[in-house]
């Protein structure tokens, strides 16, 4: 049996995902069903039977095996000078949305979008202003409204914009080409880019994900690109990230703001965790990448024969998109509907916000076992649903 097969018990463990009820099925929040690579569970347990704890700082490994990685995975090599360590990408978002911008100002944003963006910048007093997606319901697409875009980005007040690259929920990769007309219009209207680059290991086919400090010297020094393990790796509560600010002036200033805030101190385990990720984690990863594709192509032959719910995804991410809008309900109606009737726990669409509501997003990073019985249970609750509704 395969380590992508096995069925883990994690009822007990302080795990958000498995907080559910006897026969429920969570296939909602980005965390794998999976156990990590090898490599950095022993790397761990050798930091933990060393015994001694103490104050840590980054070493000049843990930059060389992120830029290696990056060099080796995606083409691209990030100079480690540009790298600074961070307890997560949502902390080192929250942190560059309190120093680029200002209270009042408008940060904007591309709907539906991960949830945790609009925490970071309302939470801190700034104004959400979203250039909303284009949906093409024919197609099941989406695409950007460069005009929108522009004129967002142009508003007096409008200083960041946070870019979610590969995108979440939506599951798109975001051309070169595309990433470079963004950039070029945060840069012609004095905006910084910060892009969320987490899921950028898990991309399927082309477009091949681009990262931004692989643009041209003039748009990467305007950008803010946060990376991290966790996604790709399955370590979440690891809490490492690694922040890539290009420019000298802009890092200067990203790098006070990491500091002030208390988000450059490692734990004990995050830098050799790290470290045998990058190093050591390439097999791991594409041993992954195979078992996802296969969930993805089961997923595209189950909706097949489901047509009240059609794919909405394109080739990007573990977190499948799926337009219900054939229900006739909003999301969190019918998420609602699922988990009573059927036990299985998804994410409503409409905590992306834009045109969310009339989605649902299914985390598909788990055994086939697991994801048969989570097809079943949508089938049956669509089912359901139609019958009561009809």
């Amino acid at each position: 049996m395969s380590a992508f097969d096995q069925i883990i018990d994690r009822s007990g463990t302080d795990s958000i995902k498995w907080a559910v009820k006897p026969g429920e099925l969570p296939m909602w929040i980005a965390d794998m069903d999976f156990k990590t690579a090898p490599a950095i569970i022993d790397a761990m347990q050798q930091k933990v039977q060393f015994g001694v704890f103490g104050y840590e700082e980054p070493p000049a490994a843990y930059f060389k095996a992120v830029a290696d990685w990056y060099e080796s995975q995606h083409g691209a090599r990030p100079d480690p000078s540009w790298m600074w360590y961070c307890t997560g990408v949502i902390p080192a978002v929250s942190s560059v949305v309190r120093r680029v911008s200002h209270p009042g100002d408008n940060v904007v944003v591309q709907a539906p979008v991960y949830n945790m963006f609009y925490h970071s910048i309302e939470n801190n007093g700034r104004h959400t202003l979203s250039s909303d997606l284009v949906y093409d319901a024919a197609a099941g697409t989406y695409h950007i409204d460069f005009a929108d875009l522009e004129q967002k980005l142009a508003e007096p007040l409008s200083t960041l914009m946070i870019l979610c690259n590969p995108h979440n929920p939506i599951g798109k990769a975001w051309s070169k080409a595309t990433l470079t007309r963004i950039a070029e219009l945060c840069l012609k209207h004095h905006v910084v880019l910060l892009s969320d680059e987490i899921h950028g290991d898990l991309v399927f086919g082309a477009p091949a994900y681009t990262p931004v400090f692989a643009l041209p010297e003039a748009l990467r020094d305007n950008a803010v690109i946060c990376v991290s393990p966790s996604k790709t790796f399955n370590v979440a509560a690891l809490h490492a990230a690694t922040v890539i600010v290009p420019g000298q002036a802009l890092r200067e200033s990203v790098t006070r703001a990491i500091n002030n805030d208390e988000l450059a101190e490692p734990n004990l385990l995050s830098l050799p965790a790290s470290i045998a990720a990058y190093t050591q984690g390439a097999a791991w990863l594409a041993d992954l990448k195979r078992v996802l594709a296969a969930n993805r192509q089961q997923v595209q032959a189950s909706l097949e024969k489901m047509p009240a719910v059609r794919p909405a995804f394109e080739n990007a991410t573990y977190l499948l998109w799926l337009d219900i809008s054939a229900l006739h309900t909003d999301s969190e109606t019918f998420c609602r509907f699922l988990r009573a009737q059927t036990g299985l726990i998804l994410s409503a669409g409409s905590e992306y916000r834009g045109n969310g509501a009339q989605f649902i997003r299914m985390n598909i990073a788990c055994p086939q076992a697991m994801l048969t019985d989570g097809l079943g249970r949508l089938a049956k609750g669509v089912q359901l649903f139609e019958q009561q509704n009809q």
